[in-house]
């Protein structure tokens, strides 16, 4: 083939033989083109960009002049330490305070059952109960005061937020304890924290406590609150070893017949004493005010605010424990800015169900979890 052949045989098409082929082509065949266009061009225009870094990664942090060395976050205009965001903010209480405020009195915390919607309480009604089981307290005689510590054993649920909001009101400190700390590692936070009062979720953590007292190991704890109901055999077993068990329905219809004018607590006072696992020998206890907390709010909040906005519009998924300060402090920045917090049901299983039923719009995570959802996405998808 001649040279003048092969480029008449490759040439472009002039753009009236481009016409006369268009003209030539199915209605549906034109149709689909130019869908395929309208979803190229919407998904061009609509595709998730990548976020712009709050300051230059190459020089996130600079030295602080005549320190020796230390270094603080480029994001600050000086180096004074950033203590609060917020002026009306420098504690945990005048936190949620500020989330009843600017939520004007919005919904608060929320929890649902299998197959049905999530229930919310508001801003508000989350204040009133804090304040009974706060008050319930100062009249079973706990100080208020930061050094008068009480205990919370206890899944993610509303009931924690309003034990711990309780607890805030009257300047007392929480002692989160969980499941994986196991029975010996439970028994040390108790005597070490001299725990005399736990809120509990379920019966069968009040009886894990309960063995302690009957084995004559934690004889500093003398009343067990219960959220769920219970039987009057964990009432008798309470009985026999010298612990009142309680509910926490008890404990709010106390609080309410004795209210008491709350006692906030100063930045410097202790919120949490947060204990470690325990997988270098005994947990231990880490000694966190409210204004540390409220440091930490304010960095997130600081790093995020040109893209991140918390309002009362957004929804956290709270499932991560509690009783980790990571999901603490996520959920004190939701609540500081009045937005929802809706509980998983417990069930992790049920997690993929939790959140088409809430829709959150803020999922705080860990990549243990993203890669299980990925593949359970992935394994789905090979199955059809």
């Amino acid at each position: 083939m001649q040279a003048h052949e092969l480029f008449r045989y490759f040439r472009m098409p002039e753009l009236v033989d481009l016409r006369q082929y268009v003209r030539t082509l199915p209605t549906n065949t034109l149709m689909g083109f130019g869908a395929f266009a309208a979803l190229t061009t919407f998904w061009y225009a609509t595709r998730p960009k990548a976020l712009k870094p709050p300051c230059d990664l190459s020089m996130q942090s600079v030295e602080v002049a005549g320190s020796d060395g230390a270094r603080r976050s480029a994001l600050l205009e000086s180096d004074e330490l950033l203590v609060y965001f917020y002026e009306d903010v420098r504690t945990l209480y005048e936190g949620f305070q500020r989330g009843i405020q600017v939520s004007n009195n919005g919904p608060c915390l929320g929890s649902r059952k299998p197959d049905q919607p999530y229930e919310w309480l508001s801003y508000k009604e989350v204040a009133d109960l804090s304040e009974c089981v706060g008050s319930a307290l100062i009249k079973k005689g706990f100080k208020a005061a930061s050094d008068q510590y009480i205990g919370i054993f206890s899944q993610n649920r509303p009931e924690w937020v309003i034990i711990e909001q309780g607890c805030f009101a009257y300047s007392m400190v929480t002692v989160p304890l969980y499941d994986t700390l196991g029975a010996e590692a439970i028994t040390y936070i108790v005597n070490k924290a001299e725990l005399s009062l736990v809120f509990v979720d379920k019966p069968e953590k009040a009886n894990k406590l309960l063995e302690g007292v009957e084995n004559k190991l934690t004889p500093s704890l003398k009343t067990i609150v219960v959220m769920d109901s219970y039987g009057i055999d964990l009432l008798e077993r309470g009985k026999r070893c010298g612990v009142e068990i309680t509910s926490l329905k008890a404990v709010e219809d106390l609080g309410r017949a004795n209210r008491q004018k709350p006692k906030p607590p100063a930045p410097e006072d202790l919120a949490v004493i947060c204990f470690t696992s325990g997988t270098t020998g005994n947990p231990k206890g880490a000694l966190i005010t409210h204004q540390n907390i409220v440091s930490d709010c304010s960095a997130f909040v600081k790093i995020t605010e040109n893209i991140l906005d918390p309002s009362p519009d957004d929804t956290l998924i709270s499932f991560l424990p509690l009783a980790h300060m990571f999901e603490r402090v996520v959920e004190c920045v939701m609540l500081c800015h009045g937005a929802k917090i809706g509980f998983f049901q417990g069930d992790i299983r049920l997690l993929m169900d939790d959140l088409k039923a809430l829709q959150p719009t803020i999922f705080p995570v860990v990549p243990r979890l993203l890669n299980r959802m990925f593949d359970r996405v992935s394994s789905g998808q090979q199955s059809r």
